[in-house]
């Protein structure tokens, strides 16, 4: 049987269609390749990207910024010793960047100049750290990457 020009390129196409439809059902049904926005709400978190910046900028003006310390208990975050921890509210987000399952968020309620982050919650590995607080009428951020 002798194959002709027009039957080869029918072949070539046949072929071509039935690796990309392999590709898409592989890509849209594997749980392996399924990947999400960083966050929910990413473009109402884009409208705020400006009000974060006048945070960051107030930030620098502190004697002395935030601070973390690792622990056998957990992640301890200093706050300045000059600020009354009385005044201090807010709350600290940790972002896993490989899992969103892990992602938490916790109230800033101090007794002291330390907050602690129990081990229990953390996994080893790397974090994003948000501290978004504020202290009488001033606002304050406080953003670092950890590997924990």
């Amino acid at each position: 049987m002798k194959i002709n020009w027009g039957t080869g390129v029918v072949i070539a196409f046949i072929c071509f269609i039935s690796f990309i439809m392999y590709f898409i059902i592989t890509m849209s049904v594997n749980d392996k390749y399924d990947y999400d926005l960083v966050t929910e709400d990413y473009y109402g978190q884009e409208l705020e990207f400006q009000e974060d910046l006048n945070k960051e900028e107030h930030s620098k003006t502190l004697t002395t910024n935030l601070s973390w310390t690792k622990s056998n208990e957990g992640i301890i975050i200093n706050f300045p010793e000059d600020i009354d921890y009385k005044n201090i509210t807010g709350t600290v987000f940790l972002y896993r960047p490989s899992n969103k399952q892990f992602d938490f968020e916790i109230p800033i309620s101090l007794s002291k100049h330390n907050l602690l982050i129990p081990d229990k919650r953390l996994l080893d590995g790397r974090w994003n750290i948000k501290v978004d607080w504020k202290s009488s009428d001033n606002s304050y951020i406080y953003r670092t990457e950890i590997i924990y």
